[in-house]
């Protein structure tokens, strides 16, 4: 897609702070992170949403927690623990229409929702 943001960073018109990077995939740091150590993994194959995922990407989705896995021990968050979120649409708050995982780590993370009749 022409004006995709992460389209771009993926071809390398628009620099990033690359992880990882192979064929299918690019893992890199956000710009705003949200943890210590936060990276967006993403396909270079342009799929709007988790929703708009076919069958005939569900072969990649697999390899994408696969790089998820290998980026977390990159980043020494693999034993510690870490956070994968995809946020899918607007009421997600799904910000760039590229499907993406945020990978959250390096620190006690809190609750993503703030519930006061949780008891969890």
């Amino acid at each position: 897609m022409e004006n995709c943001l992460f389209c771009k960073i993926a071809e390398g018109s628009i620099p990033s702070n690359k992880v990882y990077e192979d064929e299918q995939f690019l893992v890199f740091h956000d710009i705003q992170p949200a943890a210590p150590s936060h990276v967006l993994i993403i396909p270079k194959k342009h799929i709007a949403t988790m929703n708009d995922v076919g069958p005939e990407d569900f072969a990649l989705i697999g390899e994408m927690h696969r790089i998820a896995q290998e980026a977390a021990k990159k980043l020494g968050v693999a034993e510690s623990g870490y956070r994968l979120i995809n946020n899918c649409g607007k009421d997600s708050g799904q910000a760039v229409y590229h499907i993406h995982y945020h990978l959250l780590g390096g620190a006690p993370l809190g609750a993503l929702v703030q519930n006061s009749d949780s008891h969890a």
